[in-house]
């Protein structure tokens, strides 16, 4: 089987967690958007907590999306998912290089800087629900636990991380988020912890050969686990040649005549999966006619 979730409890009841296994997801955006080490690594873990946290969502039409602004040279990740745990992203700056960290492990935290994660979640209400943390560490996974806790108010682990390969694919990526219930006992909180502090790294298991059950079994240990749903997970991108003509419908007639007085074809790339759109003179005059 490809890149999927597995959605258990635990602890009877008193844990709810996620595991995922996305090392097709990534090396897609990888691909996608040509991305270096680092990028893949930091758009890898943003993606792979997007898609555990889009199948949280209840609603087949909500829109998760995960935004990070950060100083460092990477300008920003943004990524979007929906519920059925479809995601797509893109990194501001693909292409930045930085030495390894003081662990010899890619810079992640480095190339993010300082600055804030926002979590926007679109559920079909008159506005969004959107919630907003400082970055913490920069490592991602620090920074989303920091924020369940702080605006969410729902205390939870989170463990992300991508592997790259000598020849810069993807050689493994995947991540977990363990969330306690508002009636966890101490004890099981205690237990979880100790578990816990027992893991190195995600990709460490995964390199094992563990699969997002495995993970979830080592994780809760001795508390037990119930597995409720298991959930295909992917890069997607729902762009289309139509949406991108509504886009530059938006643009207003001034703009668009503007292109059209060029006398050349215009190409319009999507940010999220690097597709390209052609549009003639003539298709520009046709969307000109529609524009406000």
């Amino acid at each position: 089987m490809g890149d999927y979730i597995v959605r258990a409890m635990g602890g009877q009841g008193q844990i709810r967690a996620f595991a995922a296994t996305t090392r097709d997801m990534v090396e897609k955006a990888r691909q996608a958007h040509n991305t270096s080490p680092v990028a893949t690594a930091a758009l890898g873990r943003l993606m792979t907590a997007g898609a555990m946290m889009g199948c949280m969502m209840k609603g087949r039409q909500d829109i998760l999306t995960l935004q990070i602004r950060g100083d460092g040279p990477l300008g920003g990740i943004t990524v979007t998912a929906d519920a059925m745990a479809r995601v797509k992203g893109y990194v501001n700056e693909p292409s930045v290089l930085l030495h390894a960290n003081q662990q010899g492990k890619l810079d992640v935290a480095g190339a993010v800087g300082h600055g804030y994660l926002r979590v926007i979640k679109d559920m079909g209400l008159k506005e969004p629900y959107v919630g907003e943390v400082d970055l913490q560490t920069g490592e991602i996974a620090e920074d989303l636990t920091y924020y369940f806790a702080t605006s969410e108010q729902v205390p939870s682990s989170v463990g992300l991380g991508v592997l790259m390969s000598r020849d810069n694919t993807v050689k493994q990526a995947g991540g977990f988020i363990l969330q306690l219930m508002p009636f966890a006992e101490e004890r099981i909180v205690d237990e979880l912890e100790s578990n816990l502090r027992q893991v190195q790294s995600v990709t460490s298991l995964l390199e094992m050969g563990y699969s997002p059950e495995k993970i979830l079994e080592k994780l809760l240990g001795d508390l037990g686990m119930e597995t409720t749903d298991r959930i295909p997970t992917s890069f997607y991108c729902n762009c289309t040649k139509d949406r991108v003509s509504k886009a530059l419908i938006s643009v207003g007639k001034k703009d668009l005549q503007e292109m059209i007085d060029d006398g050349k074809e215009i190409e319009v790339n999507c940010q999220f999966c690097g597709r390209h759109y052609q549009f003639t003179v003539e298709e520009l005059k046709q969307l000109k006619k529609q524009a406000m």
